[in-house]
């Protein structure tokens, strides 16, 4: 009897454990469902961005930064060594031609022009000197000649009469060889004579060239000095606006020292900078968006730095519309480089969503539920990126951030 009792006791604690076990079963199922159906995955409309797929033109870029400039700007230097003496206009003043802008103290270089003066008149008075020297010398010499040509005459008649003598019988032929032998002797002497004239007239050329050379040169250093002083009181050459002056007054400059800018702010244009690592993607009349908060400006490079500073290579970029109102001297901007476009492509708004790389998880929405979807993607901006397969043309995705939820396949968007 109690190997029975013991059996019927056993058997009820095993059947107590089966019930327990099966209970505690369906209470984990109905908790995972009741789970699973009470917090799904959800968002609500006002956390995420959408946009459509669309077909359009895409453009592949590059980033880079800019800075407008003013497309002229004229810098006005000191022409001479001095220092300020007066500011007349400031930064930010709008001047005409002729407009004066500031004045230098150019008490220095009038004493120097006043040297430079004084040395010009004494070497116009030395070549008047030279000119009188020349032509008394000269004038001797004429007259030693016409002296010598006289004296020519005279021993001429003396070979002559001796000749005479000796046929009549009254001379000897020592007489007549004597007086041809000072004949001959004059007319070296004035054949010598002559020569020198001659020399004397080129030498004479020479000196005065030399002379007046000279006074050419000194002529020209007053006529520099003096454009120099004329521009010493700073004026504008053409109009525009004054974007920096040297306002110390007192303070020395040099020669070639900048004094004011002008920029004509009619016209702008930018200077573009970026890494040289992409140096071989860039090049002449490469099309270029310049970006200014939400507006856009087009334009295209029209000149590269050869040089390279810091691991930075520079550019320049003409605008389309160079006159635009949004552009300000100075001002930063963001600069795009387009390297490839394309038209008639499947494309969809930039956002958070896309990191970059070929295949991208996205969520499409549809009827309230975000569903993840891996799609291919091509070339990219700053506003769109290109859809090559798996999405077509009017699907509705999130571009906001959903790393939260990369890994559900289904997310509930409630309004």
């Amino acid at each position: 009897m109690d190997k029975l009792i013991e059996e019927e006791v056993l058997s009820k604690k095993r059947k107590k454990a089966y019930v327990i076990i099966f209970i505690v079963l369906v209470v984990i199922v109905a908790a995972v469902w009741f789970v699973r159906f009470y917090f799904k995955p959800a968002l609500t409309a006002s956390d995420i961005t959408t946009a459509k797929v669309e077909t359009g033109i895409i453009e592949n870029t590059i980033n880079a930064t800019g800075e407008v400039l003013p497309e002229f700007e004229e810098v006005l230097t000191s022409p001479i060594n001095a220092s300020v003496k007066k500011v007349l206009m400031d930064a930010g003043n709008q001047v005409k031609a002729g407009q004066s802008i500031l004045m230098l103290d150019k008490s220095l270089s009038q004493t120097d022009y006043g040297k430079l003066q004084f040395q010009m008149e004494s070497k116009e008075n030395e070549i008047r000197k030279l000119r009188l020297d020349l032509e008394k010398s000269f004038f001797d010499i004429k007259s030693n000649n016409s002296i010598k040509q006289l004296r020519i005459s005279n021993l001429k008649d003396a070979v002559s009469a001796a000749k005479r003598l000796l046929k009549a019988g009254g001379g000897t032929k020592e007489d007549v060889e004597r007086a041809e032998l000072d004949l001959k002797v004059a007319d070296l002497e004035k054949l010598q004579l002559e020569n020198e004239i001659k020399s004397k007239q080129q030498t004479m050329k020479i000196e005065i060239r030399e002379a007046q050379i000279a006074l050419a040169i000194q002529k020209k250093d007053l006529d520099a000095l003096k454009r120099k002083l004329d521009l010493a009181d700073v004026m504008a050459t053409r109009p525009g606006v004054i974007t920096w002056v040297n306002k110390n007054i007192g303070a020395s400059v040099h020669e070639g020292d900048a004094l004011v800018r002008i920029a004509d702010l009619s016209g702008f244009k930018v200077a573009g900078s970026m890494s040289d690592n992409l140096l071989d993607k860039i090049h002449n009349n490469m099309p270029a968006i310049i970006r200014i908060g939400e507006i856009q400006l087009r334009g295209s490079i029209v000149n590269i730095s050869p040089a390279v500073a810091n691991a930075i290579v520079s550019f320049d970029i003409q605008l389309n519309q160079k006159d635009s109102k949004e552009l300000r001297p100075n001002q930063k901007v963001d600069v795009f480089l387009v390297t490839d476009t394309r038209n008639g492509v499947l494309r969809v708004a930039n956002g958070p969503a896309f990191n970059g790389s070929n295949l991208q998880e996205v969520f499409v929405l549809k009827n309230g539920v975000a569903e993840r979807r891996t799609v291919k993607t091509g070339l990219s901006n700053f506003d769109y990126v290109e859809i090559i397969s798996g999405l077509k043309a009017g699907d509705e995705i999130i571009t906001s951030d959903m790393g939260d939820y990369k890994n559900s396949k289904k997310v509930t968007i409630n309004n």
